[in-house]
């Protein structure tokens, strides 16, 4: 049986707050890509899961939930997956800037997998 999510923090490239709601079984890092004012683009681990290995099947219902009170950022991906066959999922999420304008944050969410243990 899986367990209940745990809570983890973790900072940007650009310094902003996170809080990840994570599924210790699933979920082995977070991590954020941006394009900084340089035109160059930017991935940081923003979460790694602490627990070394996981110590129950993940089960087929898998939540994360990512907060950033800093961008007013709020969002949660729910997955069913009976087959355990994912991965990893991305979501693309667009942050207002200001002037009408907006820059996309990239979220990447990877699954802890046998090999990881």
């Amino acid at each position: 049986m899986a367990r209940h999510n745990r809570e983890g923090t973790g900072s940007d490239q650009c310094g902003f707050r996170y809080r990840v709601s994570y599924q210790p079984d699933w979920l082995k890092r977070v991590r954020v890509t941006r394009q900084l004012e340089s035109e160059r683009q930017s991935t940081k681990t923003l979460l790694w899961n602490p627990a070394p290995e996981s110590e129950a099947e993940p089960g087929e219902r898998v939540r994360t939930r990512i907060l950033s009170a800093d961008q007013s950022i709020d969002f949660a991906v729910a997955l069913t997956d009976p087959a355990a066959a994912v991965r990893c999922i991305r979501v693309c999420y667009e942050i207002p800037v200001g002037d009408g304008r907006t820059e996309e944050v990239e979220f990447t969410l990877e699954r802890q997998t046998d090999s990881d243990s």
